[in-house]
């Protein structure tokens, strides 16, 4: 079977002699026909990935067709289009049985802590997939990163009429945002570059825009008539920015991580407590917030065909891969086809 192996940090190999999948009678095999690229991939090809070990396939926006599959509860069958839950919980431990899967003690992410589906064919638990007959593979493949921002925006509380101020315009960010307007809050957006700021404008309909390098903190209090926002997720995974983003949220607002960076982070206290702020950590995603996109996507508010920049086949990824690090490269979503 042929697939990509991150071998060790910077270096991929397409083989050919991968073994088929082994499925046990819980599990379907699917034939995969997309795969997303995302910052986990980025940071593992680069070693700056945590809970990562070489060698690996990578490997967890996922989108294909049932080849093998049992009778099952779901109704699945042969021939079906799915998109993959990547997030293998134990089902048992605390957060699990507190209905908190996302977060599971012994989490097994595909393409992370075990090999994902930068493959042919791979084997998954019924439980993890989710029907997508009527989407196109590109949507399919997208719910992943996409239900990321839902879950964020659903752990925040983010109601109707709040304003959120979203740090970071890379497909993340930008799911976070198309799913809070969804949801009806008033979005600002953040980020460092014009480019990506004019494409949350337009394809998140963002309802204004702040450059991080020209007095962020003004920029913030003049798109929300002189107040905080209520509510601020920061989806960069940069130290610097994680740590700024305590200063944006108003007294007795919200701050939410959705972004991960492998250093410590640290805060005044004083300020921390005077404004009485609620910091959340938000990781991966439930089959709640899947099937949250999945409603969004069916109502028409979420474009994926402008969401995915670059795409590539199998065999031309490894030589088109570096070049996607590239900021002139001004990918959001990069899509590989089987």
């Amino acid at each position: 079977m042929r697939g990509i192996v991150c071998e060790e940090i910077e270096r991929f190999r397409l083989v050919d002699d991968l073994p088929e999948p082994a499925r046990a009678p819980w599990e379907a095999v699917i034939a995969i026909k997309r795969i997303g690229i995302c910052g986990t991939d980025l940071h593992a090809f680069k070693g700056r990935q945590p809970f990562f070990a070489y060698p690996r396939v990578l490997g967890h926006e996922l989108a294909g067709v049932v080849e093998e599959i049992d009778p099952n509860e779901a109704g699945l069958q042969v021939g079906d289009r799915v998109s993959v839950i990547p997030y293998m919980h134990c089902g048992t431990c605390i957060a699990c049985r507190g209905g908190k899967t996302n977060c599971c003690t012994a989490m097994k992410v595909l393409g992370v802590h075990i090999d994902g589906g930068m493959r042919e064919r791979i084997a998954v638990p019924v439980t993890h997939l989710i029907a997508t007959n009527d989407l196109t593979l590109d949507q399919a493949a997208a719910l992943e990163p996409l239900a990321i921002g839902a879950h964020a925006v659903r752990r925040s509380g983010l109601a109707s009429g709040e304003t959120a101020l979203v740090i970071g315009g890379g497909p993340i960010g930008l799911g976070v945002m198309a799913l809070a307007k969804a949801r009806g809050a008033r979005v600002v957006a953040m980020d460092v570059n014009a480019s990506r700021l004019a494409f949350c404008r337009d394809w998140a309909r963002a309802d204004a825009t702040v450059n991080a390098l020209e007095d962020p903190l003004g920029g913030v209090l003049a798109a929300n008539g002189g107040e905080l926002p209520s509510v601020v997720f920061d989806a960069t995974g940069n130290a610097r920015s994680m740590t700024d983003a305590f200063g944006y949220a108003a007294h007795g607002g919200r701050l939410v991580y959705v972004g991960l960076v492998g250093a410590d982070i640290s805060f005044h206290d004083p300020e921390f407590h005077k404004r009485e702020l609620t910091l959340m950590g938000s990781r991966n995603a439930t089959r709640e917030d899947f099937e949250r996109v999945l409603e969004a996507l069916a109502a028409g508010g979420i474009d994926v065909g402008r969401y995915v920049t670059h795409r590539a086949a199998l065999d031309d990824m490894i030589g088109r891969f570096e070049t996607w690090l590239k900021p002139e490269a001004q990918v959001i979503k990069a899509m590989v086809e089987i």
